[in-house]
């Protein structure tokens, strides 16, 4: 079971750096918006985006917290990540819009304008330490 301690303090951050693995190993951090979802945290991102692709090769990931530019303001953890359907990813946005207000409700509208409801995707990801 995940630390609770350490997942609130990761989904109380603004920003939540989560590194993902390209094929050859090599390690990709990015930093961005972070949510909790119960035992795990969420994260909202364009669905065509390499970090997805990544997720989908290699569900392994790191995350801890960082600032707006990602650099790491703590210690990472290590996690499992799964792409949401589209059910999951819907909850996500809503989540995002609370939490990030009304800067969180014009990225969202921003975003649904130009890629549409299904541009995007949710990544839920569970902590394994």
């Amino acid at each position: 079971m995940a630390d609770v301690t350490s997942l609130d303090a990761l989904a109380g951050g603004k920003y939540l750096l989560i590194t993902t693995y390209r094929k050859n190993g090599t390690a990709v951090p990015t930093p961005v918006w972070v949510v909790r979802d119960g035992d795990a945290l969420g994260i909202w991102t364009v669905a065509g985006s390499w970090k997805v692709k990544r997720i989908r090769n290699r569900a392994d990931v790191l995350v801890g917290p960082c600032d707006l530019r990602g650099n790491p303001t703590g210690d990472s953890v290590p996690g499992r990540a799964e792409i949401l359907d589209a059910a999951g990813s819907a909850r996500y946005r809503r989540l995002i819009a609370r939490k990030y207000g009304v800067l969180g409700r014009l990225t969202l509208l921003g975003s649904r304008l130009r890629r549409g409801a299904d541009g995007t995707v949710g990544v839920r990801v569970t902590l394994t330490k």
